[in-house]
């Protein structure tokens, strides 16, 4: 047993090198492709400088090295496992009666794992530094089409009130949300659950501290009462200043570990949170992806080099990765117009690249 476990490490020693490679490779196309986007869309439309641009891309390309990590273990499973077979090495291991699940599994398990730490780790690390890139790529283009609509719309509630809030614009002070030009509608739910309107209120400021916004400069509306005008208001707000900045972002924006808190607070705003759900889902499913392009790599990289066709089965393993890709979006798209299920959406396509996996490793291995 120690013979194998030695031979097990040194296949999973060889599929990190190979991943490793694969992952450098993709980062530096990554780069380089986003900065010559960033230098088409942000570089002639704004005075930035050289650094300025390279650094927003290297606060976006984390986020996209993670959407496109099931291609490393793509890529770096084949490459280990075409090298080994190269080398005549799995000759030696099947004349030595190993079988193929036996150094396949544990190069999946690590996938696996590898998988749980990116959704748990490097999702919010890529998340913030996402939102850094949004805010400064805002900052830097903030005196380009000047006339371009900055409107606001949020909402926010809680068993008794809900809020709908309308501003012109929107900026962050010192970590805090500041609204210009701001219209809050207030309802109170009645007994059977039914919001009913109560008040509008119109203020020139709104600023969201904790545990509430405080309005300056304030004009208050009743139903039936004549409006009143005071210097200053504060109203008990839900939100808090990163949840506010949140509902402005994308689902892929939101940090894994925060996913929950917005789904929450979206449905109890009265809306629809199925882009938080299913961004949840396709997290939850990650590990099982990575592990299921594992398999695929070495499925489609085990055939015996003395057999041919070996360089065929590689670039179908390759188109194979790249369609499970695009269905992996497909799907999200058609749950996003809610025509698949959440569930079905998110878990469907790596179960199937899983099931795709296993079933053509059986055929070479046993047959």
């Amino acid at each position: 047993m120690s013979g194998i476990g030695r031979l097990d490490r040194y296949v999973l020693s060889r599929t990190f090198i190979g991943v490793g490679g694969a992952l450098a490779i993709l980062s530096g196309v990554i780069l380089l492709i986003q900065f010559v986007d960033l230098s088409r869309s942000v570089g002639v439309r704004a005075d930035v400088s050289v650094a300025q641009l390279f650094g927003l891309t290297l606060l976006k390309a984390p986020a996209l090295v993670l959407l496109l990590l099931p291609f490393v273990f793509l890529f770096g499973g084949i490459s280990a496992y075409v090298g080994l077979n190269r080398r005549s090495e799995l000759v030696a291991m099947r004349a030595a009666g190993v079988s193929a699940w036996r150094f396949i599994l544990p190069s999946a398990l690590a996938a696996f794992a590898v998988g749980i730490l990116a959704v748990a780790f490097l999702n919010p690390v890529a998340s913030a530094l996402s939102a850094r890139f949004e805010a400064d790529r805002a900052r830097l283009m903030e005196n380009y089409l000047t006339d371009a609509p900055k409107e606001v719309w949020l909402r926010q509630g809680d068993e008794r009130n809900q809020i709908v809030i309308h501003a012109k614009a929107r900026d962050a002070v010192d970590g805090a949300v500041r609204l210009r030009g701001v219209s809050l509608f207030i309802y109170q739910k009645n007994k059977d659950g039914i919001p009913q309107f109560k008040r509008r209120l119109e203020a020139a400021e709104a600023r969201l501290l904790p545990g509430f916004w405080k309005l300056t400069d304030v004009r208050e509306a009743t139903a039936g009462e004549a409006s009143v005008r005071s210097d200053s208001l504060s109203i008990r707000s839900s939100l808090d200043s990163e949840s506010a900045m949140e509902r402005f972002s994308s689902p892929e924006a939101i940090a894994f570990w925060r996913l929950p808190e917005a789904i929450r607070g979206t449905e109890q705003a009265g809306f629809s949170a199925n882009g938080y759900r299913l961004r949840f889902h396709q997290l939850l499913a990650t590990p099982l992806l990575f592990s299921a392009m594992s398999i695929l790599a070495a499925a489609f990289s085990l055939r015996l080099v003395r057999l041919g066709g070996l360089g065929g089965l590689v670039g179908a393993g390759v188109a194979i990765g790249f369609v499970f890709f695009f269905f992996n979006e497909f799907a999200g798209a058609l749950a996003g117009a809610d025509i698949l299920p959440l569930f079905a959406a998110a878990w469907a396509p790596p179960v199937i690249a899983l099931l795709s996996g296993l079933t053509l490793l059986c055929y070479t291995e046993d047959g």
